[in-house]
């Protein structure tokens, strides 16, 4: 597979998002919100993502240069409407004026809806433990065709609808940040497999009949058969209050068939961003933070070559790995860019040279 340094692919992701008519600025904070989450691991919401993001554009999917606009404040809520812009821009927007509020009343209930794909959840929940914060994000997806089963049912009813839970870090103590999909793997992933030519593990895809299978073929290039969510009714009830909270509360849409469904990639996000300090005292906070942490993770390991690790601990050894040794994309998903950067008028071997 063709290996990029994250800088050059940075570069490159700038570039194709410019072409749709962002400014430089929110092209970069896309392309940064990409490529970090190759580096972080989750190659299902990195720069593989673009294709889709210029298919939308085409269609009329996503607004470039679309801020978020505060609809509702109310003290310690806030309410924002994204109108279809680029999510990593809107959310970041309703993140950070989220961390602003906090500084001031300690706690930040906010919603953003109408936000087109907002990418690794866990960025904004990182986002607030870089401020000392802590926080709790549900989020749905609307405009699309459904993609995971319902525990106990044989076709798709819900989709991915990702949780984040994020606790800030101390000096001898890394964040800990909880970022997961409600089903058993992210629909991104089964693309991945799709694009290498590989099959899925067992119990994470149902075929159209409703039956078991490892075939990616199921859910691309069209969805036709369903993802499980994971931990069969716990993680299928997740997946309903991330709908009911992100969708409805947000004053956004679900994925009932009454919502339109055009086929893009429309994201609402309930969030709770809080200040630790405002419930009990620093030491007392870190000493029990460390002490928890350093308990959990001194379990002895079932396999010796993977140590217990906590949530955050993937992502920031990936980071490392990957800083090192470069980003790999399968040839499907390179094509995929290069065909992109075209369709915006943009040369292959242009595309090809911004990366190497």
């Amino acid at each position: 597979m063709p290996t990029f340094r994250p800088e050059k692919l940075n570069g490159t992701v700038k570039g194709i998002v410019q072409l749709t008519g962002s400014t430089a600025e929110e092209a970069q904070i896309v392309a940064d919100h990409l490529v970090l989450a190759n580096l972080s691991g989750h190659d299902s919401h990195g720069v593989g993502m673009i294709p889709k993001y210029i298919s939308c554009f085409h269609d009329g999917l996503v607004k470039p240069n679309t801020a978020a606009t505060c609809t509702n404040d109310a003290g310690a809520i806030l309410q924002f409407d994204a109108g279809k812009g680029y999510g990593q821009r809107v959310a970041l927007d309703a993140t950070d004026a989220a961390i602003q509020r906090t500084r001031e009343t300690g706690v930040t209930l906010y919603t953003l809806s109408n936000a087109f794909h907002v990418g690794r959840v866990g960025h904004y929940g990182e986002r607030a433990t870089e401020a000392g914060f802590a926080s709790i994000h549900f989020v749905n997806v609307a405009d699309h065709t459904p993609s995971v089963a319902p525990f106990g049912g044989g076709d798709a009813r819900l989709i991915t609808n990702p949780v984040c839970v994020s606790v800030p870090g101390t000096a001898d103590q890394d964040p800990i940040i909880l970022d997961m999909a409600t089903s058993n793997i992210a629909l991104g992933k089964v693309r991945v497999a799709h694009n290498k030519g590989v099959p899925l593990d067992d119990g994470n895809l149902l075929d159209p009949e409703g039956q078991p299978t490892t075939d990616p073929g199921h859910m691309f290039p069209e969805l036709k058969g369903a993802l499980t969510p994971f931990g069969a009714h716990k993680g299928s009830g997740l997946g309903l209050m991330s709908e009911l909270l992100g969708g409805i509360l947000s004053g956004g849409k679900t994925i009932q068939p009454g919502s339109e469904r055009l086929g893009g990639i429309i994201n609402n996000m309930f969030g709770i961003i809080f200040d630790p300090a405002r419930l009990l005292d620093h030491d007392s906070f870190a000493r029990e933070l460390k002490a928890t942490i350093d308990y959990v993770k001194a379990s002895p390991a079932q396999d010796p070559a993977k140590p217990v690790m906590v949530a955050g601990d993937p992502e920031r050894a990936a980071r490392v790995k990957r800083g090192e040794d470069g980003i790999a994309l399968d040839e499907t998903t390179w094509e995929e860019i290069l065909a992109a950067g075209e369709s915006l008028g943009q040369s292959r071997d242009v595309t090809a040279a911004q990366a190497a």
